[in-house]
């Protein structure tokens, strides 16, 4: 999964840093369970083939916890997924824990990481991925049965019909010190990626439609994408300005993070299948959206690329209107 702000020197994508001043004259609205206060504890057993241990996975909606290896569907409402699955493959109950809740003041944040995550059983399965920690507005189709096409596991996106101004949130950074990324798919060697990990955020606007198909189109309404490329201490109420239509002539317009279609997008259409989202251009002005993409993850170089030591973490997620 390609998983992708102002008071020192980051890299901006689509994006102009907004004083607070001036968001201070407009409506701030959180995005619902952004003060990411609240977590559900899932309690789930592996497999005994592997150790037989009970790990936790936790998913940002009501407090509460369950327990089983059952699949999990957002609760009380809450819009977020995260990068954290149940796996079942080859008959093995398998989990991945790379979002956590971290205590913050009164309440908590989510931290994000990079790390590697193995699961080997002799003449059975011997499998090593590299996992990002990702937050994102959308829903994880669990359980997930092999390491084969990621995204298609994940309906990104929320039905959002507004425009707002910009985001505004909380963050904090760690980089690792490597020089480049590792790519490990799970199968065949690791192999080293050419160029630094980046936690990045992304926000796209898309005005969707499916045809008799089953496909998914969409025009790209409104994007904001930033990269860090820094270790900081927390910084509250970064703000950035989402740019609407065809922005290719921005100055802030960086091709290889911002172009339509650039990430692998995926949705369930009207079927109830998993389809690839096909961006096929840029709406005007006066469009309004259908979807709302918004995606943090502490790696930007794409499904099983990055560098661990990378953690991410945000809170008190909000939209400016």
């Amino acid at each position: 999964m390609k998983s992708y702000i102002c008071f020192f020197t980051v890299f901006v994508s689509a994006v102009s840093f907004l004083p607070n001043s001036i968001c201070s004259q407009n409506t701030v609205e959180f995005i619902p369970f952004g003060n990411m206060n609240q977590w559900v504890t899932r309690e789930i057993k592996e497999s005994s083939i592997i150790g037989g241990k009970t790990k936790q996975l936790f998913e940002i909606g009501p407090v509460q916890t369950i327990s089983g290896a059952d699949a999990y569907e957002n609760l009380g409402g809450s819009p977020w997924g995260t990068s954290n699955v149940l796996a079942k493959v080859a008959g093995i109950t398998k989990t991945n824990t790379s979002v956590f809740p971290e205590k913050r003041g009164e309440g908590f944040s989510a931290r994000m990481d990079t790390r590697m995550e193995s699961v080997k059983v002799m003449g059975l399965v011997d499998i090593t991925v590299l996992a990002a920690g990702s937050v994102f507005l959308g829903t994880v189709h669990e359980p997930i049965k092999g390491t084969k096409n990621p995204n298609k596991m994940l309906g990104m996106g929320i039905p959002f019909t507004k425009k707002p101004s910009a985001i505004q949130y909380d963050y904090k950074v760690q980089m690792s010190d490597r020089k480049n990324r590792i790519k490990a798919t799970g199968f065949g060697k690791q192999t080293e990626v050419q160029g630094i990990d980046y936690p990045a955020t992304i926000l796209t606007l898309q005005k969707r439609w499916e045809d008799s198909n089953g496909n998914i189109f969409a025009k790209r309404v409104g994007t904001m994408v930033v990269y860090y490329d820094e270790t900081t201490g927390w910084n509250d109420n970064a703000t950035y300005e989402i740019l609407y239509g065809d922005i290719t002539a921005h100055p802030a317009y960086k091709a290889d993070r911002m172009a339509l279609g650039v990430d692998e997008r995926y949705a369930l259409n009207s079927k109830g299948e998993s389809v690839e989202i096909k961006e096929i251009g840029w709406a005007d002005d006066n469009e309004e959206p259908t979807h709302l993409i918004l995606q943090f993850t502490s790696s930007n170089g794409g499904a099983y690329i990055g560098s661990p030591g990378n953690s991410f973490w945000i809170d008190n997620v909000k939209l400016i209107y």
